[in-house]
């Protein structure tokens, strides 16, 4: 008998919304609500993060290929991840690669991109979109320290945030204010996951 798979559900936000430490404390509120829950990352392969990293300000197109291709070799472990968890929670997916290079690229090419996404990866069943202004965000990766990344930039950062808010406009996205509480976020997001809890009998899947 085949396992139904899980749900997905991507969490997004430009650099500095909170999303690692949103999908941690939701992973274990789920958890305790009874879900089986596993928890994903993007980019999956760091050298092809990186390459895209690098590529990313001045050939968006390029950059938003590498990220592509890391979604497509991924694909067979997203899958299985699935089958074994009621619910996956992903750090990023190919909304990511959407607004960030899909905001930087021609028409015609930000319009080809969606159906490319769509055909390498599996699509999230909701999106949790953590809002963030560009100001506090970059208030917030600068107090981790460190190089910032190329598109730590408050340009880019407006762009993206633009480009977020067009794709939230889905009925599939929860739209989280990323400066309140992360508690308070969490709380909204597992009672928009509630109605949605498999009746079906599933062991605990590992982390």
């Amino acid at each position: 008998m085949t396992v139904p798979a899980g749900l997905l559900i991507a969490i997004e936000g430009v650099d500095g919304a909170g999303k690692s430490t949103f999908q941690r404390l939701l992973a274990a509120r789920l958890r305790r609500e009874g879900w089986s829950v596993g928890r994903w990352r993007e980019p999956t392969d760091r050298r092809l993060g990186e390459r895209a990293q690098k590529a990313g300000p001045s050939r968006p197109w390029t950059a938003a290929m590498f990220f592509t291709l890391d979604r497509l070799r991924a694909r067979p472990r997203l899958e299985s991840t699935l089958r074994r968890f009621d619910i996956v929670l992903s750090d990023r997916s190919f909304y990511s690669t959407l607004a960030y290079q899909g905001s930087a690229l021609p028409r015609a090419d930000r319009e080809a991109l969606p159906a490319i996404q769509r055909r390498v990866t599996v699509p999230p069943t909701l999106v949790f979109y953590l809002r963030l202004p560009t100001d506090v965000a970059l208030h917030r990766v600068h107090r981790r320290g460190g190089k910032r990344a190329p598109l730590e930039r408050r340009r880019t950062l407006d762009r993206v945030s633009r480009a977020y808010d067009r794709l939230a406009t889905g009925r599939d996205w929860l739209v989280l204010d990323g400066r309140r509480p992360t508690e308070e976020l969490v709380e909204r997001a597992a009672a928009r996951l509630r109605p949605r809890r498999p009746r079906r009998a599933r062991g605990q899947g590992r982390r």
